[in-house]
């Protein structure tokens, strides 16, 4: 007798009432490692750590013990529920209402965690859960982390240095994230534009408004500085990503008197661009702006946050291919090829092996109410599903 599918529903409900808001594991990865270890898979519950930051537990599962090895990434922490009275039912009781699943983590991303363990315990079961099979044409496994909301340090970068201590390689890898914007299979991202922020800070000279002559404010220096970093746009974009843009998120002086000059003046401001520049050379056109536009008259300093992100792309190919095919049979869309929108874990990913991101439609992610359809969980571990069959018939030995 032929043993039923796994249910994705049931997986997504079971992870919903998990209340593992970052840092907490809230049972979460506990509940996957026992679902995957009875299935076959070798399991490995990581616990990372560094100072001043919170322990972070996190998962790596796989089955199969030859390459390739074709890794989903993903992450079982979600940002806090807010007020659970303004819900329309509980965040973490996973009700199912008009057919849809509600909960904090339906979206973003316990239902693409559930749709791809759902199509990994598929594959496991067509082997007869032994991950041994001679017609095992390669491995799958999951790379889960529960510090993807939260600062991102003792989480995916970590576990993938881990993995790379034990010579574990990954040959190609799917973030579950939900990149679709309207529909599901509208959109795949193939990259991601990268991250630098700053602090500009303008030195003054306190002093009484009414006498000016011996004070030096710094206001209008620093008029004059965001005029010169955005006199110009970084640069037009390319075939694969919009045009990198500088957007300032503050400007303040921290002085609340009418009658003072203030000593200095601070903005802060973030620049998402694409793959024309690198951390590196984006921060020194920055500070070649911020030096032609002060000349001899503004004194100033920048901090740039260390914690800046790259750019990258994973260019249109085979395994891109099989992507777009498996979301195209299963949902009837041809998804747009996008690099849009802020950074997430596949930052860190892209420095081992070939990765995309394809999930669910994000419109009710963070929000109350957080919800996702039943159908699309269960459209998109067809999708996945796809994926592996034609992963291991294109790239299997």
């Amino acid at each position: 007798m032929t043993s039923p599918k796994a249910d994705p529903v049931d997986i997504l409900r079971s992870l919903i009432r998990c209340p593992s808001v970052t840092p907490e594991e809230g049972g979460a990865l506990a509940y996957l490692d026992a679902l995957l270890g009875a299935a076959g898979f070798t399991t490995h519950r990581v616990k990372l750590t560094s100072p001043d930051t919170p322990d972070i537990e996190n998962l790596y599962a796989r089955f199969g013990d030859k390459g390739p090895n074709l890794c989903f990434a993903g992450h079982t922490d979600v940002v806090p529920p807010g007020d659970a009275a303004q819900w329309r039912f509980p965040p973490f009781e996973g009700a199912i209402h008009g057919g849809l699943i509600y909960g904090r983590g339906a979206v973003d991303m316990k239902g693409g965690v559930a749709a791809f363990i759902a199509a990994g315990l598929d594959f496991a079961r067509a082997h007869g859960n032994d991950p041994g099979h001679p017609e095992l044409p390669g491995s799958i496994s999951f790379l889960l982390t529960g510090d993807e909301e939260g600062p991102a340090i003792n989480g995916t970068e970590k576990l993938l240095r881990w993995l790379a201590d034990r010579d574990e390689r990954l040959e190609h890898c799917v973030l579950g994230e939900p990149s679709s914007r309207a529909v599901l299979g509208d959109m795949v991202k193939i990259g991601r534009r990268g991250s630098l922020s700053c602090t500009l800070t303008v030195h003054g000279k306190q002093g009484h408004v009414g006498y000016p002559h011996l004070a030096e404010n710094p206001i209008p220096g620093m008029v004059r500085l965001l005029a010169a970093l955005n006199a110009e746009p970084l640069d037009r974009g390319n075939a694969h990503f919009q045009a990198s843009n500088l957007e300032v998120v503050s400007v303040d002086t921290g002085n609340p008197a009418f009658n003072v000059i203030p000593a200095q003046a601070r903005a802060r401001f973030n620049i998402r661009f694409n793959d024309l520049w690198t951390p590196a050379t984006l921060q020194a056109e920055i500070e070649r702006r911020l030096r032609a536009g002060a000349g001899n008259e503004v004194r100033w300093s920048t901090e740039f946050e260390s914690r800046s992100s790259d750019s990258f792309l994973t260019a249109p190919g085979a395994f891109v291919d099989l992507v777009v095919a498996s979301i195209e049979q299963s949902t009837g869309h041809r998804p747009e090829l996008s690099t849009t929108g802020g950074t997430s874990d596949a930052r860190f990913i892209k420095d081992y092996c070939p990765v995309v991101e394809f999930g669910l439609v994000g419109t009710t992610m963070h929000a109350v109410d957080e919800s996702t359809p039943v159908d699309e969980v269960q459209a998109l571990t067809r999708v996945y599903a796809g994926i592996i069959t034609r992963y291991f018939a294109e790239f299997g030995r």
